[in-house]
């Protein structure tokens, strides 16, 4: 089954203690899809650069739960995230093996825009087997 996915998430990022003697600022992240995508969020997100001056890059990971198509279960979602000289860069995959229940067997790739008053739009391409 091939499907796609829209909506929104809100997003709520805590600072949590840094990592590798403060080189990298770590930040525990929880989310809450609206939309196809009924479900929370919990995740970890790891950061370096200078964001305020357009310079950096960050890692995440996080689990995403609930039900997508009428379908309840769980699957990971993988981030890659850089800025540099006033571009920027975003990359997001499901964890090929991550889905769990009716879920199992999802791969795909989510596209983010976030509006100009901070909304997060979500479109998700999946397929599940």
């Amino acid at each position: 089954m091939t499907g796609t996915a829209t909506g929104t998430f809100d997003v709520s990022l805590q600072p949590g203690e840094p990592e590798l003697e403060g080189a990298v600022a770590r930040f525990d992240l929880s989310k809450t899809f609206h939309g196809d995508i009924e479900a929370t969020g919990t995740g970890v997100m790891l950061s370096a650069g200078d964001p305020q001056a357009g310079e950096a890059g960050y890692v995440a990971i996080e689990t995403v739960d609930g039900r997508l198509a009428g379908r309840t279960g769980s699957f990971a979602l993988v981030q890659l995230g850089s800025m540099h000289a006033g571009s920027q860069a975003l990359a997001y995959e499901v964890v090929a093996g991550s889905g769990t229940g009716e879920l199992a067997g999802i791969t795909g790739t989510l596209h983010l825009d976030i509006d100009a008053d901070g909304t997060h739009r979500y479109h998700l391409d999946y397929e599940l087997s």
